[in-house]
C-alpha cells in the first residue's frame, strides 16, 4: 500500500476549499441554499479566476514554507510580511483579501521583526480566525511533540496575528485533532480524543468555557441552523468540524462548508485541511484539483516538507 502524504493531503485540501469559497464569500446562507456552490465557479465576489484561494492558503503556504528550513517563529513572521508586501504565495500575483486583525498585527510586526509572537492582539474582540485558518502545517511539524512543546508552539506563532487565549485554543483544538486524523483515527475518534486532551490541557484556562459545544456535545447531531459561518474563532471552529463530522467524504465535507455561507473560504480551508486529512487527496474531485491555481507548486512545497519531517 501506498504510504500517505498527509501534508499533501492537508495543504491541497485546504486550498481547493478555500478556493470552491472564494467566490461566494460575504454571500449570505439562504441564498446559497437557492443556488448552492457544486464546484468551482470564477469571479464572484472577487473577481478571480475559478480555482483562486485567498489569504488563507497564502498565510498556511508561507508557513510551511518557513517549517521546510525548521520551526523558527522570526522567519514565519517576515514570510508572513512578504505575503503582505510582495504577494509571496498569492495565486495570481496579488493580494485581494486581508483580514483587519490579520493587518494591524503585521503592521505591527514590521516595527519589530525579531518578536514576532508579541505582533498579535490580545483583546476579546481580535478573536477571529486568522490563525486558525493557516495552523494546519504546524500540525505536520508536531506530531510526536509532548503536550507542552504543542502547547508554547500553537500559542507562539498563534500569537503572531492573534494573540488571545481564546484563540490559542482553537488553533491548539484544530492541530490536535489534525494530528489524531494523521494517526489514523477516524474523525468521531479523533475529537473523542482531542476532547480529552483538550480538558487535560487547559483545564485552569478560563477561556476552556468559550469551547463547550466542542468539548462536552456531539456536533454532528446539531441542526444546520445552530452552526454559525461568522468569521468568529469559536464558530469558525465549530463550523468546520460539524461539517466533517458529519460526512463521509471530501466532497460533502466542503460543500456542506461552503454553503454554510458568510465567511466561506476561511470555513471551507479549514474542513478542506482536515478532509483531506481524513480522506486523502485523492478524493478530491480531480474537476476541481485541475482547476486548482498554481497546484504544481503546492504540490512541490508539500512534498519538501514532507521530505523534511520524513513523513514521505
Amino acid at each position: 500500500m501506498e504510504k500517505r502524504n498527509f501534508v499533501r493531503d492537508g495543504l491541497l485540501g485546504l486550498c481547493v476549499g478555500d478556493a470552491l469559497g472564494v467566490p461566494v464569500e460575504f454571500h449570505p446562507r439562504f441564498e446559497l441554499d437557492a443556488q448552492p456552490v457544486t464546484g468551482m465557479r470564477s469571479f464572484g465576489t472577487w473577481r478571480q479566476p475559478a480555482g483562486t484561494w485567498s489569504d488563507d492558503s497564502s498565510l498556511a503556504l508561507c508557513l510551511a514554507e518557513s517549517l521546510c528550513s525548521g520551526y523558527d517563529p522570526v522567519d514565519i513572521g517576515k514570510r508572513f510580511l512578504s505575503w503582505k508586501d510582495h504577494a509571496a504565495w498569492t495565486a495570481t500575483g496579488s493580494v485581494f483579501d486581508i483580514g483587519a486583525t490579520t493587518k494591524s498585527a503585521l503592521e505591527r510586526l514590521e516595527s519589530d521583526p525579531d518578536h514576532p509572537a508579541q505582533a498579535g492582539l490580545r483583546r476579546e474582540e481580535d478573536n477571529r480566525n486568522g490563525s486558525l485558518m493557516r495552523i494546519l502545517p504546524l500540525a505536520f511539524h508536531l506530531q510526536g511533540k509532548d503536550i507542552a512543546e504543542r502547547r508554547a508552539l500553537v500559542a507562539e506563532v498563534s500569537s503572531i496575528t492573534h494573540g488571545h487565549m481564546r484563540s490559542v485554543i482553537a488553533c491548539f483544538i484544530y492541530v490536535d485533532f489534525a494530528i489524531e486524523l494523521m494517526k489514523g483515527a477516524g474523525p468521531k475518534a479523533a475529537i473523542n480524543e482531542t476532547r480529552d486532551r483538550v480538558m487535560a490541557t487547559f483545564k485552569d484556562e478560563a477561556e476552556a468555557a468559550s469551547f463547550s459545544w466542542i468539548l462536552t456535545r456531539d456536533l454532528s447531531k446539531l441542526n444546520r441552523e445552530e452552526i454559525k459561518s461568522t468569521t468568529n474563532v469559536v464558530d469558525s471552529l465549530e463550523a468546520c468540524l460539524w461539517c466533517l463530522l458529519g460526512s463521509h467524504g471530501y466532497r460533502e465535507a466542503v460543500l456542506k462548508a461552503v454553503n454554510l455561507g458568510d465567511d466561506t473560504d476561511t470555513t471551507g480551508s479549514l474542513t478542506g485541511g482536515l478532509a483531506g486529512l481524513a480522506w486523502g487527496w485523492r478524493s478530491i474531485p480531480s474537476d476541481w484539483l485541475s482547476m486548482l491555481a498554481r497546484r504544481a507548486d503546492i504540490e512541490a512545497l508539500a512534498d519538501k516538507l514532507a521530505a523534511k519531517l520524513g513523513m514521505m
